[in-house]
């Protein structure tokens, strides 16, 4: 019989998020995957086309069940941002309650927000079968650094269910080493957290140089950003960036191609203007993930950058292996793990979180490397993806976690 995995994901197809893919991964080694999820809304803040309260409540994506629990969508402010958050527990208590669902494992995909964790413990703690967290956002410091909540007793009421998570879970994986000596820290016996980085899926790859029609072809630098436009990103580095570089009056131009959606878009679509840089910015409506290799074949190199603080200092985003995938030049304005893996691999330039001076002079050096030393560059990025990101031995790794503890039931039974 096939062992059944329970995911616990507040995201989930058609939103754009790897675990997706890890679900895909997990049917095609022979499991049945079903997934709790919200109604998709991430990131503009409303339901997508053809999804509703009453609509598409499940269903079967690649193989897997879907079953989507209401919530409210995230709308463009804070309140409803807390009211999405709140309703995926409350309407998952009362899943968990009438659910007859019988699974093996649960796993939870846990992007912000934490408390989307809480269904998956009680399932797993009610049927006492094993729990497996997948930590991408550290609470309740996310939740400071996003929020600006400094209250002590709204963030010790969170810390305090930030430990009942991680004491109910039988292993926490994190996506950084940092968030690793994190988690120990709360009290969290080392052997139960394991680095367990991320990895993109398969369509990210070299692909051969071609223009788009929604990238100019000329004599520019194209420079590309692809994701989630939010305040954590630290976009608001590049107009700063840019008119720098346009004070330069340098004799090429420099075209920052920012291809997606979110919360600060507007904001920086604003700040772009206020700044007169406009001509140095290209912006691109949300794209399906399959297709950003081709937006990176048509850009010299790409960039990503996190919102100066200690927490992201710890952070390795996906795009940074999406990126490293395709083979493409990195430049990155953060600090910590994401720094050094850009400097330990040879991928690209860095330079710190929030410095507009200096991340514009690391632009400036790229426009002196030659076509071949960019090929150099992409190169050394892939390389370090396969050795360190490879999507089957990731896979093959959690495989492992899975089938020793079914090795230690079947011990317990007999």
């Amino acid at each position: 019989m096939k062992k059944h995995i329970l995911v616990i994901s507040q995201y989930f197809y058609p939103e754009q998020f790897r675990i997706n893919d890890i679900c895909t991964e997990w049917v095609k080694k022979g499991y049945k995957v079903t997934v709790i999820t919200g109604i998709p809304n991430y990131p503009q803040g409303k339901y997508f086309k053809g999804y509703g309260l009453l609509k598409k409540r499940k269903e079967t994506y690649n193989g897997i069940s879907i079953i989507r629990i209401p919530l409210v969508p995230r709308g463009n402010n804070s309140i409803m941002l807390a009211l999405n958050y709140i309703s995926f527990v409350v309407t998952g208590l009362f899943w968990n309650v009438f659910t007859k669902i019988k699974a093996d494992y649960v796993f939870i995909f846990e992007v912000s927000p934490m408390t989307q964790a809480l269904p998956g413990v009680w399932y797993a703690k009610k049927r006492k079968i094993p729990c497996y967290l997948y930590v991408q956002d550290l609470w309740p410091e996310n939740v400071e650094i996003i929020t600006g909540i400094k209250n002590k007793y709204v963030i010790g009421a969170i810390g305090k269910m930030v430990d009942y998570i991680y004491k109910h879970c039988t292993k926490i994986f994190t996506t950084s080493n940092s968030f690793v000596d994190s988690i120990v820290k709360r009290n969290v016996n080392r052997h139960k957290v394991e680095y367990w980085p991320q990895y993109a899926e398969e369509f990210y790859r070299p692909l051969n140089k071609k223009s788009i029609v929604e990238i100019p072809s000329d004599d520019a630098l194209n420079v590309i950003f692809a994701g989630n436009i939010g305040n954590a990103q630290g976009l608001d580095i590049l107009p700063k960036a840019a008119l720098l570089i346009k004070e330069k009056q340098l004799n090429r131009k420099i075209r920052f191609n920012i291809v997606g959606d979110g919360r600060y878009k507007e904001t920086l679509v604003k700040m772009v203007d206020s700044k007169n840089v406009s001509e140095m910015f290209n912006f691109i409506e949300k794209q399906p993930a399959y297709r950003i290799p081709e937006f990176m074949a048509a850009c010299d190199a790409a960039f990503l950058s996190l919102t100066n603080s200690p927490l992201f200092s710890m952070t390795i985003p996906a795009k940074l292996q999406s990126y490293m995938a395709c083979g493409i030049p990195i430049i990155a304005s953060a600090e910590g793990e994401t720094c050094q893996i850009v400097k330990d691999s040879g991928a690209g330039f860095s330079s710190p979180a929030g410095d507009a001076e200096k991340l514009s002079e690391v632009f400036i050096e790229l426009l002196t490397k030659t076509d071949e030393e960019l090929i150099q560059l992409g190169q050394n990025a892939k390389n370090y993806y396969d050795c360190n990101f490879n999507k089957e031995d990731l896979l093959n790794r959690m495989d492992s976690h899975l089938r020793d503890n079914h090795k230690l039931e079947e011990k317990q039974i007999v």
